[in-house]
């Protein structure tokens, strides 16, 4: 082939490749040198490799082979990683609420900066990179920079998860794999299928040119269960009043029952029953009771009760992973390298949902007690300092609660998110000390969350003995009186799309970036770049509530004349399954719900055409709700590595300055003329941030390193909490503000660490960390002039010339993260026979964080340091692994201290906090034949849950559940198979 015509072949092949990998928009963006690995050795070393040679602070997980990860979730696996603690839910690692990473890194939760393929990422609606919808066959390893250097995009203050994905370059000839594995959730006992394909190839054009092509594809499906039993919170200060007492006599005289279900003159006498009257608070310190007029017989039969009025919830998780991860790139010669990817992600998450509650009864026989120091901190946090007396000595434990009725709900939910990414580049070097890139990604993500359920009461005249016992774990229920599950017990009450929402966020960045290697002293390279990036993001919701179902489409009569009992609707509710809590919870399950499959589409509107519900295809917006924010970041950073002492002493110096700037748009209602009219509000801001960075390595031997790493990283606060809203009620000249001024959190890092190397695989590390931490956000009320409503001229409301007290988010206190961290990892490879095939490796964290809120006024603040949400003091993963030509086994716990479950309450009795817990995960490979292998995985073998307590980790731990769950162990199995390199 002539010169002229080989170049015509090489445009052709390139031209063919980028087109065809720009077609479509996938999963997750490539990177040069990936690791190519096989087995679990194979994968720990590479993971070494990266921690070793890598300047900053890094951990790395690495795919035992393509296709595999350790676990079949993603932020199981980023678990295993020291300082790093995840969430669980529904069986599966998880974010909490469907929003962020679910991870905490180094103690600080939402915080976390997401990258795919070194490219900032993030899910719809939010700055964090959702996890739980990252598919982990499409995964080649996953790293966690705890203290990035100048270079690394900034947005987490806590740690760097940078996702990587495969790419051409880590084939060196034609390659298949493909996988099936079926899943099976043991309570839910739902079987779904897992599948994997990849195939890549690299062709050498000659003249040193080659072109590299790869696709893979996968599709994934789960289902799970979280059976749970929400209870109350708060101090619920009840008196008990015997039925043979002469105050219940008088009560019963009065008819002060406080519910026509309470007959009590039909108890008058009664030795056994009690009738649990309210007791009033005084007004200062919040949940203090107001003791005043009682006897001390009355004072004695005081009593709170948290976490008394458990119910049965249960929910089946259904989630289901769709990627498509396209990518090829052509080289010229080794200094020119051009490529193209192209990745897609959906992500679904599907819930169906039954509730089973009890509206108990006042009356109460057999009433329990058991002693519970409920204190003024408990309380209040000892708001009134001074001695932290015990307000009340006992709690609630139990009883038969007589006269209760009951309710059930039946919801769905649909949560879909879909991310398409795509991105183009070349790299050249146009010298042997010059190297230039040039990135350009685009991102395209949506997300919507539609939560739509039917209430339904007990029918008219039927009441159950409700019995409850709350104590051990979970507690125990159970019902007395007319069959749960005939439909004929039930009426219907109303129908809710109560969340009903959407988020449209798209995106693009350009970053340029170079290295050249220069003798400038001990600097011996330097790298520099600069990235302009557009973020903007559509929120808006169409929710709504209490579509009533009855007869006429009016309230429900008094005498339910218009009710329509469920019997008369039988192909629209189903019974709830009856297995709940495998009984443990004593009450098992059967009763009737409306059926989460005929919420769907417009079935409840046809079903009921005097309700009022719109098609669900022309739903009104809340118009109201809406928001609108864009973004655009221009960033530039230098930074030296440097050398010295004949190479033991490597690092970098570097700094980061990016500016920030952005427009932020609300809807709110303007009422200076009298008539209220919508308006758009919006605020643009600006900001700049020098982000400075250190590192440096020096080898103390030849195998062991001692690292010192200063690092300022930034979070910026979360898109709702820039959100321009306005609302104010000119009654009472009170209102509330968001504030689209806030300024991003900024934490200065310091990180000390010892590792020492045993050999390519083998390792023992120590490093201490502290994060001092400005800006955290805190509610303040200020006054200030509104500019959608008139001047305040109403009562005194603090404020003067017409101004408004409204409240609003601000940076306020300073806070911290620090701790300790110790990992390892020993293969006994050159121990005797028995040994030399397994190995262990393990991580123990430490992290105490300070997160300052005020629990006091803006006149009296009361600044009390608490833990960051989700963050465990103490946490540990300990794996045991065997391999050789064969089989490959691992078997990991996972443990974790408590931690505070959403954020801290100012009354810690109104407060939750996850117990703490461990997870025992197990995974079995066997080769069957050549490039055939059966694999089994177990997670959670001990059938472990993250159950929910009454008040906070440390001083206010009561140890009182709130909530149990039981998600029932997963098991898989299936089959992979491979051939090339």
């Amino acid at each position: 082939m002539n010169s002229k015509a080989k170049t015509s072949a090489q445009v052709a092949a390139l031209a063919l490749v980028v087109g065809q990998s720009l077609f479509v928009a996938p999963c997750a963006l490539a990177q040069e040198n990936t690791v190519v690995v096989t087995g679990i050795r194979a994968s720990a070393r590479s993971s070494v490799a990266i921690k070793r040679d890598t300047l900053e602070v890094v951990d790395s997980i690495t795919a035992e082979d393509i296709g595999k990860l350790p676990d079949p979730n993603v932020a199981e696996t980023l678990t295993r990683i020291p300082g790093v603690q995840g969430y669980r839910y529904g069986g599966e690692g998880a974010s909490p609420v469907g929003q962020g990473s679910g991870l905490t890194i180094r103690g600080l939760s939402g915080q976390t900066a997401s990258q795919i393929n070194g490219r900032a990422f993030n899910t719809a609606g939010g700055r964090e990179f959702n996890i739980e919808s990252a598919i982990p066959g499409m995964i080649a390893g996953v790293d966690v920079y705890k203290n990035p250097s100048a270079e690394h995009i900034e947005g987490g203050i806590g740690g760097l998860v940078n996702v990587r994905t495969r790419n051409p370059s880590d084939f060196k000839g034609p390659t298949f794999a493909a996988s099936i594995n079926f899943r099976n959730n043991d309570l839910a006992k739902k079987t779904d299928p897992e599948l994997f394909a990849l195939g890549a190839n690299r062709i050498d054009l000659g003249g040193g040119s080659r072109i590299g092509v790869m696709a893979a594809a996968t599709y994934q499906k789960s289902t799970g269960r979280s059976d749970n039993n929400p209870a109350n919170g708060g101090a619920s200060l009840r008196r008990a009043i015997r039925a043979d007492s002469a105050e219940y006599a008088t009560l019963a005289a009065a008819n002060k029952s406080n519910s026509p279900f309470q007959p009590l003159a039909a108890f008058v006498g009664r030795s056994d029953v009690n009738f649990l009257s309210g007791v009033p608070t005084l007004a200062g310190p919040a949940n203090t009771p107001n003791l005043a007029g009682l006897s001390a017989d009355q004072v004695s039969n005081v009593m709170v009760a948290p976490g008394v009025t458990s119910n049965v919830f249960q929910e089946t998780i259904m989630r289901e992973r769709k990627g498509l991860n396209l990518a090829a790139d052509y080289r010229a010669s080794n200094t020119l390298r051009v490529y193209a990817e192209a990745n897609y992600i959906y992500y679904l998450y599907h819930q169906n949902y039954r509730g089973l509650n009890s509206v108990d009864g006042a009356n109460v026989q057999n009433l329990q007690t058991t002693p519970f120091s409920f204190t003024e901190g408990l309380a209040n946090r000892n708001l009134n300092g001074g001695s932290d007396d015990v307000l009340v000595n006992k709690r609630l434990l139990g009883g038969s609660y007589l006269n209760s009725t009951v309710n059930t709900v039946g919801g769905d939910e649909h949560t879909p998110y879909s991310t398409w990414v795509a991105a183009t580049g070349i790299e050249w070097s146009p010298t042997a000390e010059l190297s230039l890139k040039a990135d350009f990604s685009y991102v395209k993500s949506n997300k919507t969350q539609d939560n739509r359920s039917v209430n339904m009461d007990s029918a008219p005249g039927l009441t159950w003995t409700t019995n409850r016992l709350a104590d051990g774990a979970p507690h125990q229920l159970t019902f007395t009186g007319p069959d749960l599950s005939n439909p004929s017990s039930f009426v219907l009450r109303d129908y809710n799309n109560g969340t009903n929402q959407s988020w449209h966020d798209s995106g693009n960045a350009t970053a340029l970036s170079g290295a050249w290697s220069t003798e400038l002293g001990p600097i011996n390279k330097l790298r520099f770049g600069t990235r302009y990036a557009h973020m903007e993001s559509l929120y808006r919701t169409y929710s709504f509530f209490g579509k009533l179902l009855t007869t006429d489409g009016k309230a429900r009569a008094a005498d339910y004349s218009n009710a329509i009992n469920v019997s008369t609707v039988p192909a629209l509710v189903q019974n709830a399954p009856t297995n709940f809590m495998r009984g443990d919870a004593g009450y098992a399950g059967g009763y009737v719900t409306y059926a989460p499959d005929a919420l769907l589409g417009n079935q409840v509107m046809t079903a009921f055409p005097k309700a009022g519900i719109q098609d669900q295809n022309a739903l009104n917006e809340n118009t109201i709700g809406r928001r609108r924010i864009e973004e655009n970041t221009l960033a530039g950073y230098l930074v030296g590595d440097f050398s010295a002492m004949d190479d033991r002493l490597k690092g970098n110096i570097g700094v980061r300055v990016v500016r920030t700037t952005g427009t932020a748009v609300a809807r709110a209602v303007d009422v200076r003329t009298g008539t209220p009219v919508e308006v758009d509000v919006t605020r643009k801001t600006s900001y700049t941030n020098a982000l400075p960075s250190f590192n440096a390595a020096y080898d103390v031997t030849p195998d062991t390193i001692a690292r010192f790493a200063y690092g300022r990283g930034l979070t910026r606060a979360a898109l709702d909490s820039l959100n321009p809203s306005i609302s104010v009620n000119p009654s009472n000249g009170t209102g509330n503000v968001g504030n689209p001024d806030l300024r991003p959190l900024l934490a200065n890092s310091i990180d000390l660490s010892l590792e020492h190397y045993f050999s390519k695989t083998n390792y023992v590390s120590a490093a201490l960390f502290n994060k001092d931490i400005k800006g955290f956000f805190n509610a303040i009320n200020q006054c200030q002039t509104v500019a959608t409503a008139p001047a305040y001229t109403g009562p005194d409301n603090g404020c003067t010339g017409g101004q408004y007290m409204v409240g609003k988010t601000v940076n306020a206190e300073k806070g911290y993260a620090r701790g300790l961290e110790v990992a390892g990892q020993y293969f006994f490879d050159n121990s005797v026979d028995w040994l030399k095939n397994f190995g262990v490796s393990g991580s123990y964290t430490y992290v105490k964080t300070s997160v300052p809120l005020n629990f006091g006024t803006n006149a009296a603040p009361r600044i009390v340091s608490t833990p960051q949400p989700f963050q465990s003091k103490d946490s540990f993963s300990l794996a045991g692994m065997y391999e050789d030509q064969k089989l490959s086994a691992r078997l990991v716990y996972t443990w974790r201290s408590p931690s505070i479950l959403f954020g801290a309450s100012a009354n810690p009795i109104d407060a939750r906090y996850i117990g703490s817990y461990g997870i025992l995960d197990g995974a079995i490979n066997y080769e069957l034949v050549k490039n055939l292998t059966l694999s089994f995985n177990a997670s959670n073998i001990t059938d472990k849950a993250l159950n929910r307590f009454v008040g906070e980790p440390g001083s206010y731990e009561t140890g009182l559940e709130r909530q149990h769950y039981a998600n029932g162990r997963t098991f898989s199995l299936g089959l992979r198979y491979k051939f090339g390199n």
